[in-house]
């Protein structure tokens, strides 16, 4: 019975330390305070831009966004430091030369990755993290800018 008893204990706290780890839940206060999220359609791909009023740097760290089903990092824009910038390399270059040196310049489009949530296409998952933990939050109503 003791054995039993051991091996359901067991059981139940390896489930515990492995459900932790891959709880992905959607935060419901937004971590920063955002304006006016858009995206832009270049030759370079697709550009997702999300502005920031407020932002306490010290406790959150914006570090990637999904959208469209793929994922990149976020870079704050070294011109506009409230405007952080995600690259989605949706369509690849196609150069046909002889030269090797151009031909190089070729690049591959970004490879679809597995999203964490349902998403739609007006859209985007925030990863962030604050107080050093990962974290989720939804952003929505995003609009195509030219």
């Amino acid at each position: 019975m003791k054995k039993l008893l051991f091996l359901f204990s067991s059981i139940f706290a390896l489930t515990l330390i492995t459900g932790c780890g891959s709880n992905k839940e959607l935060q419901e206060r937004a971590p920063a305070q955002f304006q006016g999220i858009y995206y832009t359609q270049g030759e370079n791909g697709l550009d997702l831009h999300i502005p920031v009023a407020v932002i306490q740097d010290n406790r959150v760290n914006l570090k990637s966004v999904y959208f469209r089903g793929m994922k990149s990092p976020l870079v704050q824009d070294s011109e506009q430091t409230n405007l952080f910038i995600a690259n989605f390399g949706t369509n690849g270059m196609d150069i046909m030369s002889s030269d090797p040196a151009e031909e190089n310049k070729n690049r591959v489009p970004q490879k679809t990755e597995q999203m964490p949530f349902e998403i739609e296409d007006d859209e985007a998952i925030l990863v962030f993290s604050q107080n050093e933990k990962t974290k989720y939050y939804k952003l929505t109503g995003i609009q195509e800018q030219n």
